[in-house]
């Protein structure tokens, strides 16, 4: 038996280092906001608990629905995100998938499994043991050469602006060298003084949007907490992360995160692609 356990330690580490040098050509994953194997958008808090895991294992996660724009022009720079879900009805069984742009499997982690009887906190605990197949990659993104070579042969462009000649005839004129890689554009370019209309913005300091009315009661309940008020209904539920008074939690549809900052709880979330920040009042 003892053997056996050493092996596949040796093997998960052996082959999770075999394939760091791959991953290592990916920016970033992209984590779907519904995965294929649920009928609901973030159904147990999947998407959020994978984004979080991708993030804590050093990796740059996005949405399906929010790619940066060099995610969005060259697809292959990212690596899609799947969830192989083995479940029955005594034990939860999932699997992380990462396939690249040509759908072709880069990467598959251990199967991870949990014997948690309530849902949300039972695939927390399956993809928290899924995700050690990561601890030993040390990932670091390191551009391909020919990403490298594309960067290099672009044209380089100097301007002297501190090397002003100016003409004694009138009007004055200034004249501007700009230099590029090849002799045969490089040109002098006029450059004549206009007028602005521009106007500093105002700048406003960032200060919560609102405030959930009423007292919130914690209530303990499996991997976190539940938060009810006097009704008692539960407003929300807030799930345990390795990070002290940290929590992950879906509110009103949005995945989110509750935190205390200064002695005072915060929720923080995104809606319609704005930042929302309202303060909370909880008795734990």
């Amino acid at each position: 038996m003892k053997k056996k356990i050493v092996f596949t330690l040796v093997f998960v580490l052996v082959t999770s280092m075999a394939m760091k040098g791959q991953l290592n050509e990916y920016k970033y994953i992209i984590v779907p906001k519904k995965f294929e194997t649920f009928k609901k958008e973030n159904q147990y808090m999947t998407s959020t608990m994978v984004k979080h895991l991708f993030t804590q294992k050093g990796f740059t996660p996005v949405y399906d629905d929010a790619l940066p724009e060099d995610l969005a022009n060259n697809r292959c720079l990212g690596l899609l995100a799947s969830l192989s879900d083995d479940s029955s009805m005594f034990s939860t069984k999932v699997t992380v998938i990462l396939k690249n742009c040509q759908s072709i499997e880069v990467y598959r982690t251990m199967e991870g499994k949990s014997k948690v009887k309530e849902y949300t906190g039972a695939y927390k605990d399956a993809l928290e043991n899924a995700f050690t197949s990561f601890d030993a990659m040390d990932y670091a993104y390191t551009p391909k050469k020919s990403e490298v070579k594309e960067v290099a042969e672009q044209p380089i462009t100097v301007s002297f602006k501190d090397d002003v000649k100016k003409l004694d005839e009138e009007p004055q004129t200034t004249m501007v060298v700009k230099q590029e890689a090849t002799l045969e554009n490089q040109s002098y370019e006029s450059i004549e003084p206009k007028s602005s209309t521009y106007t500093q913005p105002s700048v406003k300091s960032v200060q919560p949007t609102s405030t959930v009315s009423g007292l919130l009661y914690a209530q303990p309940i499996d991997n976190g907490y539940q938060l009810v008020d006097s009704t008692p209904k539960v407003v929300m539920k807030l799930m345990s992360t390795s990070m002290e008074n940290v929590f992950l939690t879906d509110y009103q549809g949005n995945s989110g995160m509750v935190m205390q900052k200064d002695g005072k709880w915060f929720l923080e979330y995104a809606e319609g692609g704005e930042k929302k920040l309202k303060e909370l009042n909880i008795k734990f």
